[in-house]
């Protein structure tokens, strides 16, 4: 019972020891950091004051002043290039294939005959509705000179101008079958398939070939409902294909009316393809320019919350007070981002700015201008580098 004694004697003592020191650690809560601690942890190059620590001098941060500049937005679009044009040659009279005097991939000329179908009879029917033709103009000639003398009916001279008309229908039937075994190529385009064979026979409706007018080419994409007011027809774009291939191009068309299933509407860029280098069904980009406005360009590890979770960055105005200025993200290129809000000219705390709030007196450290590469590096170590260009 003594030892039992002894221990709880000894375990209060101590636990009057540690309250009696005022060594209380709330956890959560820490010192706020020295006034260049900030600075230092995000650039060692900083000289350190012996009396940095003292809490009467102001928090020191860095800081860079930035200026607006010109940024023209573009409305960028996922989408594919289409031929302007795509028809199956198909024939219009049935006939054996006598030859095809064309390839895949060729390029051709409108008129150039693609499939050629075996005349058959169709030169005796030809010559024999020649021939009807002239029996029928003698006829009606000849009726014709006795009705005025006379001895000939008016319904006579009719009915051989009725015949006369009919041989001539017949003739003219005759030539367009024959002219229909030539299947020609309807526009300038490209080969993309032939199916037909030599020696092969196509009816009416069979398919001979497929061609695509590959220039100018046409880049299709959807564009929502919140963006199609934006654009007009005319307007410049540019087309980046998965290839690596660009071309520069015009709106041409903007649909009326939006998908039912997707509420997008269909917008095409034509482009110049004189050169058939861009294929048709290719993976693209169209980026289109609108309006140039004002904005920031800056690292994206500059931005912050204020006490409402508004974003926006910390600022320094001219008696070193820091203040908030929240803003707006419109885009972001190669690492860092286009932000509007701002004043044209403005100062941002660029390491340092978790730790100071809204009316708080600083000291200010402007940074000095550093490359894209070093920029880049320190955003990606956590360090508020700013880029801003």
């Amino acid at each position: 019972m003594r030892s039992s004694y002894i221990w709880a004697l000894l375990i209060m003592v101590a636990i009057g020891g540690w309250l009696a020191s005022g060594q209380v650690i709330i956890g959560g809560q820490g010192d706020k950091p020295g006034p260049s601690d900030a600075v230092e942890a995000a650039d060692g190059a900083l000289p350190v004051d012996a009396d940095a620590s003292d809490d009467s001098k102001p928090f020191r941060v860095r800081v860079r002043t930035l200026s607006a500049i010109d940024r023209t937005a573009e409305l960028k679009i996922r989408g594919r290039t289409e031929a302007d044009q795509r028809v199956e040659l198909r024939a219009q009279t049935a006939g054996l294939v006598e030859r095809i005097d064309a390839q895949k991939g060729a390029s051709v000329k409108a008129g150039e005959v693609i499939c050629k179908l075996e005349a058959g009879s169709r030169d005796a029917h030809l010559l024999r509705a020649q021939a009807g033709v002239e029996q029928a103009q003698l006829d009606y000639d000849g009726a014709s000179q006795l009705s005025e003398k006379g001895y000939a009916a008016e319904s006579r001279v009719r009915a051989t101008k009725a015949a006369l008309d009919a041989a001539r229908a017949t003739l003219s039937e005759m030539k367009l079958d024959m002219e229909r075994t030539s299947l020609q190529a309807p526009f300038d385009g490209v080969i993309d398939d032939i199916p037909a064979k030599i020696g092969t026979l196509l009816n009416v409706g069979d398919l001979c070939a497929e061609i695509v007018a590959a220039d100018p080419l046409l880049v299709v994409a959807r564009v929502s409902e919140r963006d199609v007011g934006k654009l007009e027809v005319g307007m410049p774009g540019t087309a980046r294909l998965v290839t690596g291939d660009t071309a520069e191009g015009t709106v041409r068309y903007i649909a009326p009316s939006a998908d039912e299933a997707t509420r997008t509407f269909r917008i095409e860029l034509e482009v110049d393809n004189a050169d058939h280098k861009l294929r048709d069904g290719v993976t693209s980009e169209i980026a289109i320019p609108l309006e140039t406005t004002k904005a920031h360009r800056f690292s994206p590890a500059i931005l912050t919350l204020d006490d409402k979770g508004v974003m926006g960055v910390r600022t320094v105005d001219d008696d070193n007070r820091v203040g908030f200025e929240p803003v707006k993200i419109l885009g972001n290129e190669d690492g860092t981002i286009w932000v509007s809000g701002l004043p044209e000219r403005v100062t941002v705390i660029t390491v340092g700015q978790e730790y100071v709030i809204p009316g708080e007196l600083v000291e200010p450290v402007f940074e000095t201008a550093r490359n894209d590469t070093q920029a880049g590096a320190a955003a990606s170590e956590g360090v508020a580098g700013d880029v801003a260009r």
